[in-house]
């Protein structure tokens, strides 16, 4: 077993734990868009990013992809976390502004504008569907092609797979393919209808360092004298 620190309480995972799965455990949710159940961890958003260390020499790190280890200290929601979530969130938002998915975690991460250029693309290259078809569904059907802005997701070639059953699980996970109508104006680009919206506790006073991980949350309830 290994033992560090979560968020200040003393815990213990078995050796090859990651992160993620330690404060998911012990009931600590950390947003995430790449990671899936079932599925290797790829760190590809970003938007699991936790705080480890102590200051000044503290640092994030993906939480899906880093091992715990002995005598680590772990935060997963302080004001530098969330500073981390908003931007990444608002970037995949301005690649898919129509996703429900996407919308839904900027809402519940207190994102209400969105600041850059809209794409309007159909992927965020979080790479679920390749994990899925490969490690799943046994076909491989599908993989990254080319490097940096030209990166994108298909068969080789473009060519029509000879392996592919079109069993339709690369959509099923993909989190762009879950659209919403929605306006396409920047300025209202986060419906949140559908969210539960609360004020993140980072924002009160007294309340920087660390958000309150409860759901739902009862720290925002507390009256300070």
């Amino acid at each position: 077993m290994i033992n560090f620190k979560l968020n200040g309480l003393a815990v213990s995972v078995e050796n090859g734990s990651t992160l993620l799965e330690a404060a998911r455990f012990y009931g600590f949710p950390i947003p995430t868009l790449c990671h899936m159940e079932g599925l290797e961890p790829y760190g590809a958003c970003r938007l699991c990013v936790v705080e480890i260390g102590e200051a000044p020499k503290s640092r994030l790190v993906s939480a899906c992809t880093y091992p715990a280890q002995e005598g680590l200290v772990v935060r997963t929601a302080t004001a530098r976390v969330l500073a981390a979530r908003r931007m990444v969130i608002e970037l995949h938002l301005a690649t898919c502004p129509q996703s429900k998915v996407i919308q839904d975690l900027a809402s519940a991460l207190g994102v209400r504008q969105q600041r850059f250029r809209q794409e309007h693309e159909d992927c965020i290259l979080c790479g679920r569907c390749v994990r899925m078809c490969k490690e799943q569904m046994a076909a491989g059907a599908i993989g990254f092609r080319s490097r940096g802005e030209r990166r994108s997701i298909g068969t080789p070639f473009d060519v029509k797979s000879e392996v592919c059953r079109l069993c339709g699980g690369c959509v099923y996970v993909c989190p762009a393919c879950q659209l919403r109508c929605t306006f396409t104006d920047p300025d209202k680009a986060i419906c949140g209808g559908c969210a539960n919206l609360r004020p993140p506790c980072s924002d009160k006073e007294g309340f920087g360092q660390m958000m309150c991980y409860m759901d739902p949350c009862v720290a925002c309830e507390i009256k300070k004298d």
